[in-house]
């Protein structure tokens, strides 16, 4: 208000300077001259008297208005805390989860400590009435007009609430009452959920009228009038006094709720201000300090002009180098289409010059012609605003030369200062480039595929090697000793009778081989491999003589234990003996140590914790070595690491991928005193006997 004044009175006081130097330039007799001095002068004191008073009595008005405002704010904020308030209330009554018989006497409580709640009603989400309650302080408020007929306001209410999943209030609407009058009401939904979900709603009828008097009247309805109003003006509901004065000071603020929105009004009347607010005392300073501060009010509004036009130059330089640097096209478009901008880089993009581009909209030159219709037509639905905004789609344009490529488009409304849109802004970004690198990437991956397969070849390659390395010793051992029993000259029948039985186990083993390389194949090209229901003992019994060959050598005594009546597993039994071998080997290599000198490897065979409906059998394999260290325990399954100086690393590795296909776990742990024990798990067969 201050500057105000002071560009007021420097007005004023440049127009009498004016004035001055041209009665000072004309050549007129010397009575003349000084008439208009003083005609100057005592035009020049009563333009400051009435620019002081006038200053004076609109300050005051002001500062009458400012108030008045200053109390609308407030109410709106006291309203709004008020409000926040009987959410939490209604809030902990949904805490309380209480039954439909006692919610009602919970709800009376908070009725009668609110006046302008009307009714409080629980309701099931499919919008059934589970209990009710109106307020004890009046009539029942839909005693006139059934509940029924008004809850169309209340439904959206809660529709909002649930999308929000938050509190939301329904538009006002005007309710008839039984004595021919009538009132404005509101409604409040809340939504229930327990678990994250919707389970009921609690719906709060508020009386407009009773809301200003309860939550504003006794504080700002004392010296004004409250209202709640319409967009054109009606009143919907009004409290407070209205003093007898001359003028009405009045102020509006939007009370914004989730769901709806009130309009606050506020009246205010206050008596005229004085014509001569201390003016006369004030006159001599006021007028010698009004001159002095012209001038200097002048001069740093001068330096504040300069300042802010150099400040702007700089922004605008800025941002001129900002955009001419970019490699993303900026395009702005007012509402009509029309294109009002373009930067360097999207003339580039396209080959037109700005002026070329500037007032298009119809069809742009850098359409191609075939697609004309659609980009119309697309245009005609951004330019309705029915696209959401910041929606990238991709689009071709077309250089000058002819020559299409592929853009991603940006698009976002451009707002002015005022909060307006004004149009829409539009980034551009070629996207030639990723294409191309899209295409090399397939190629790459196309590449990387063949390769894999490669990989997996070799990976067939390693684990028959590895696999086949344990039917191929059998042989090699049942052959030797048969070639020995031969030599004999004095062989007696038993001998003949273990050749025998050596050349059986010898082509029991070379089919073994066999089971072993189709296994292996179906098991690297990840096809189903063949199952059946197979008894553990019979899977313990095909590994004995291999296992009791190797334990013999090493001096291990092997234990095997099984539990009675166990079921059959469902497993690809050439496989899991595989598993069951490698384990029982590694375990026996463990103990052949000079420190070990019991060395026992023990078979277990028992039911394993299974879940209703799905049961699973457990083997174990426990060697009392020296243990695995911890270095080792964390890369124990990893492919190619190994421990032994001839191993190739891969029995645990594929030992763990075959129990994983079966459905089980495999997994390993200390053995008390000392020792490790390996653990794996198959399925049960669901439909095979138990085993005896």
């Amino acid at each position: 208000m201050t500057r105000q004044m002071a560009t007021g009175i420097a007005g004023t006081w440049q127009k009498i300077q004016s004035r001055w130097r041209a009665q000072i330039d004309d050549v007129l007799p010397w009575g003349s001259g000084r008439r208009s001095l003083w005609g100057a002068l005592i035009a020049l004191v009563l333009a400051v008297l009435v620019t002081l008073v006038w200053l004076a009595g609109r300050y005051e008005a002001s500062q009458v208005q400012a108030e008045l405002e200053r109390d609308t704010a407030d109410a709106v904020s006291d309203l709004r805390s008020s409000l926040s308030r009987h959410i939490q209330a209604v809030q902990a009554l949904q805490a309380n989860h209480l039954s439909a018989e006692a919610w009602p006497a919970e709800a009376q409580v908070l009725l009668r400590n609110h006046r302008d709640w009307l009714r409080l009603e629980w309701r099931a989400k499919d919008w059934r009435l589970l209990s009710a309650a109106d307020s004890p302080l009046r009539a029942p408020a839909f005693e006139r007009i059934g509940r029924a007929e008004t809850l169309n306001e209340a439904s959206q209410a809660c529709q909002r609430a649930r999308r929000v999943n938050g509190p939301a209030y329904s538009s006002t609407y005007f309710l008839p009452q039984a004595d021919g009058l009538g009132m404005e009401v509101m409604e409040l939904c809340l939504p229930v959920t327990q678990a994250g979900e919707l389970v009921a709603y609690t719906v709060v009828t508020y009386s407009l009228q009773e809301l200003l008097t309860e939550r504003l009247g006794n504080t700002f309805g004392r010296r004004n009038e409250l209202s709640f109003i319409e967009p054109d003006g009606t009143r919907l509901a009004i409290a407070g006094t209205q003093r007898k004065e001359r003028r009405v000071f009045t102020t509006q603020q939007l009370v914004d709720l989730p769901g709806n929105t009130l309009l606050l009004r506020m009246d205010g009347r206050r008596g005229e201000p004085d014509l001569f607010p201390n003016v006369l005392t004030a006159l001599v300073t006021g007028m010698s300090i009004a001159l002095i501060t012209v001038m200097v009010l002048l001069t740093k509004d001068a330096r504040r002009r300069q300042k802010a036009e150099r400040d702007l130059a700089e922004a605008l330089a800025f941002r001129k180098a900002m955009e001419d640097s970019l490699v993303t096209g900026l395009r702005a478009r007012d509402l009509k289409g029309n294109i009002t901008y373009v930067n360097p880089a999207f003339c580039e993009m396209v080959g037109w010059d700005a002026e070329a581009l500037m007032g298009q909209s119809t069809s742009m030159p850098y359409w191609p012609p075939e697609m004309v219709d659609e980009y119309q037509q697309r245009q005609a639905i951004r330019l309705a605003g029915n696209a959401p905004p910041r929606e990238g789609f991709e689009s071709v344009f077309m250089r000058k030369d002819g020559t299409r490529f592929p853009v991603l488009i940006i698009e976002a409304p451009l707002i002015s200062v005022q909060g307006e849109q004004t149009g829409w802004m539009g980034a551009v970004i070629d996207i030639s480039e990723q294409r191309r690198i899209e295409e090399l990437s397939r190629a790459s991956q196309e590449r990387l595929q063949a390769t894999a397969r490669l990989a997996t070849v070799g990976e067939m390659a390693s684990l028959l090697s590895h696999e086949l390395n344990q039917p191929l010793a059998a042989i090699s051992s049942y052959a030797n000793g048969s070639l020995n029993l031969l030599k004999d000259p004095q062989a007696a029948t038993s001998n003949v009778d273990d050749v025998h039985m050596a050349l059986r186990r010898i082509a029991e083993q070379a089919e073994r081989a066999g089971r072993v390389i189709n296994s292996v194949h179906d098991f690297v090209r990840r096809r189903e491999q063949t199952r059946e229901a197979v008894a553990p003992q019979t899977l313990l019994e095909a590994i004995s003589p291999l296992v009791n060959l190797q334990a013999r050598k090493l001096n291990v005594r092997v234990h095997t234990r099984i539990e009675p009546r166990l079921p059959f597993v469902w497993c690809d039994r050439t496989m899991v003996e595989q598993v069951l071998l490698n384990l029982a080997r590694n375990g026996m290599q463990a103990m052949d140590l000079p420190e070990c000198r019991d060395r026992v490897l023990v078979l277990q065979v028992k039911n394993a914790p299974s879940q209703p409906g799905n049961a699973w059998v457990e083997f174990a394999v426990t060697d009392i070595g020296a243990g695995i260290g911890a270095d080792v325990q964390t890369q124990l399954f990893n492919p190619f690491f190994t421990t032994k100086a001839e191993g190739m690393g891969l029995g645990l590795s594929l030992c763990r991928t075959v129990v994983e296909q079966h459905g089980g776990h495999l997994t390993f742990g200390p053995h008390a005193p000392k020792g490790t024990v390996f653990r794996f798990t198959l399925p049960a067969a669901s439909d095979a006997p138990a085993a005896t």
